[in-house]
């Protein structure tokens, strides 16, 4: 095998490692960069070095910035006293692109696993509880998700910051927007009705 064909090689195993793709998407995926390497390749080689070089996680939320603090912290308008919980960083962006939440956020890099041998000191709750008392917020909103790990880790947070007299609420669950009652599962129509609220 020449040297070429075993950096392609390489190159595929690598985006093969990437989620959502297999060695067979990474293989069309690393072909179709070949075929267009003026137009794609060389700038997103290009990119990818520069975010390895310049990407870092915000010493106060935990979101991905270039510098030491990501652009929701510093922004003075996010100071409304509502602090947004969320698993990570992936769960900041889903919330921030729905536009909805103008507060700050929270990342724990993960949740609570008895299994994986995952505390809250491997976590972020500590500096979650610091943040709760050094900011005076009004409320933590917790959106984490509803898997049985996602849970115990609200309720440990919520256990956590009893004595800071902080509200603590979670997002919503139930029925989707345009979702059909006989297509959800039993979980969902009940959390659903404990959740109604007035027409």
């Amino acid at each position: 095998m020449s040297a070429a064909t075993q950096d392609i090689e390489a190159l595929i195993a690598l985006m093969a490692r990437l989620p959502g793709l297999g060695p067979r998407s990474a293989r069309r995926a690393v072909l179709h960069l070949l075929r267009k390497r003026d137009l794609l390749m060389a700038p997103l080689a290009d990119a990818l070095a520069r975010t390895a070089a310049t990407a870092r996680d915000c010493t106060i939320c935990g979101n991905i910035a270039t510098g030491e603090v990501c652009d929701i912290c510093a922004d003075p308008g996010r100071a409304t006293g509502e602090i947004c919980v969320v698993e990570d960083v992936a769960d900041l962006w889903a919330m921030e692109h729905t536009g909805a939440f103008k507060g700050v956020y929270h990342v724990l890099g993960g949740t609570l696993s008895a299994l994986d041998a995952i505390g809250p000191e491997e976590l972020r709750i500590p500096d979650l509880v610091t943040r709760v008392t050094d900011e005076a917020l009004s409320e933590v909103i917790l959106a984490l998700g509803t898997t049985v790990d996602g849970q115990t880790t609200a309720h440990y947070i919520a256990e956590a910051l009893t004595a800071s007299g902080v509200a603590v609420t979670s997002l919503a669950q139930g029925v989707p927007m345009g979702g059909e009652l006989d297509y959800l599962d039993d979980g969902t129509i009940s959390a659903a009705l404990r959740a109604r609220r007035r027409f």
